[in-house]
Formats: structure tokens, sequence, C-alpha cells
């Protein structure tokens, strides 16, 4: 599975019922409108970019980072 459909599962199941776990992978909401996180770091951060996703007329922001594992999702409020 790539990574864009990999991100449209786990964006359709957080929609769905709020789980923040997608086997191995963490999934973080963060901050309402965010298209970019920075993930913090020992070398001060990485940035991580979003890509938009439209669930039930719900806006989300979501980006992968492979470095922790983790999903950072933001709803457009």
């Amino acid at each position: 599975m790539d990574e864009k459909q990999m991100l449209k599962d786990i964006v359709e199941q957080y929609a769905a019922s709020g789980c923040e776990k997608h086997g191995e992978i963490k999934v973080q909401r963060v901050q309402d409108n965010k298209t970019t996180y920075v993930e913090p770091n020992l070398d001060g951060g990485r940035s991580v970019y979003m890509k938009e996703y439209k669930v039930n007329g719900q806006v989300y922001w979501a980006g992968y980072s492979s470095r922790s594992g983790t999903v950072y999702l933001s709803l457009e409020a």
C-alpha cells in the first residue's frame, strides 16, 4: 500500500471512530487548520507536510512521518 492510500484509510478510520492507532502507526491530532507540522527531534525539528482529505463533508489535513511512525492530523475549522 502506498503512503497516499495509507493516509486516506487512516483519515477515514479516524473520522468514523476517533481511533488513534492504525496497526503500528500512531495518529496524533494537532491544531486545526494546520497544513504543515514541525515534529520535534534532537536536531530541532522536522517538517511534515500534510495533504487534504475529505470524509463525509469534513476536510482533514494529514501527513506521515516515517521517522516516528506517526500520522499528524488536523481538522479544517
